[in-house]
């Protein structure tokens, strides 16, 4: 079993982690997908191509957990009003 491998297999305490809430106090997210569109000429192919970008969102106000998307994109979210970050 190489190293990597033997990171994964962590015990993790339940009761040594901390709830991830929105700031409106909701605490259910479910996982969409943020799609991105990638140039043809980048992708070198004959047409463009789609990223999908996982991420997930407050399914009361379904609102992005923009603290949680890759950091190039983030500045998209945050000044969206639909969006906001983690408490």
């Amino acid at each position: 079993m190489n190293k990597q491998q033997q990171q994964l297999n962590v015990n993790i305490d339940i009761k040594n982690t901390r709830p991830i809430t929105s700031p409106e106090g909701n605490s259910v997210f479910a996982e969409g997908v943020i799609l991105r569109k990638v140039s043809r000429f980048v992708t070198g192919t004959s047409e463009d191509g789609i990223i999908p970008i996982p991420c997930f969102y407050d399914v009361v106000t379904g609102k992005v957990l923009v603290e949680l998307l890759p950091k190039e994109i983030r500045d998209e979210f945050i000044n969206d009003d639909s969006n906001h970050t983690m408490d």
